[in-house]
């Protein structure tokens, strides 16, 4: 069963029956939004970046994105570089796989984040999404939903932070701009 996420809404992420979920995945999906012109509608290619930063007591210890798809201890992969996005599908045009038991204990948080690196704003940007799925079984546990477009460039998307034994995410949602994740640290900080 899926939970549609609201901005600031946080869920613990464990399995349905109740286990501990051991590996989750961060998909991002978007469509270039058709643009009205002299001629018609027409598209433009869209080129999102999705990037996972790992923090320790609020420090950027790594990151995941399309120039450094493995963290350094493994834990955490990028699936790879899609510049175009969807054709409506539905589907995951990025992703960021986390095996939740192999993130070091010294790691507390990973950000995920979106970024237009060719500079396109989000009023670009349609049926933008990013989801949390159990890895293990392809079963999706959230989904936020990007809603009302906007003159930014980035979105600061979502967190999961440790919480007990266990993990929870929370929906972020937060606007920014910046063509990479290294534009965004000011953004992400007051989210820790």
């Amino acid at each position: 069963m899926t939970v549609n996420m609201t901005k600031g809404q946080a869920i613990s992420l464990q399995k349905s029956d109740g286990g501990t979920l051991t590996a989750v995945r961060m998909g991002l999906g978007w469509q270039a939004a058709p643009r009205r012109g002299l001629f018609g509608s027409r598209t433009r290619e869209i080129d999102l970046d999705a990037s996972a930063v790992l923090f320790a007591d609020k420090q950027p210890v790594d990151v995941v994105f399309f120039r450094h798809l493995v963290s350094d201890d493994g834990s955490v992969k990028h699936t790879g570089d899609n510049l175009v996005g969807g054709a409506g599908s539905g589907g995951d045009d990025e992703a960021i796989l986390v095996d939740l038991q192999r993130v070091p204990v010294h790691i507390d948080q990973i950000v995920f984040t979106v970024n237009s690196f060719t500079g396109q704003t989000f009023q670009e940007v349609q049926n933008a999404f990013c989801r949390i799925v159990d890895e293990t079984n392809g079963q999706e546990l959230a989904r936020y939903t990007l809603d009302g477009g906007g003159q930014y460039t980035a979105q600061i998307m979502a967190k999961v932070s440790r919480s007990g034994n266990g993990w929870q995410m929370t929906a972020i949602g937060n606007p920014a701009n910046g063509r990479t994740f290294q534009d965004l640290m000011p953004a992400i900080l007051p989210h820790l």
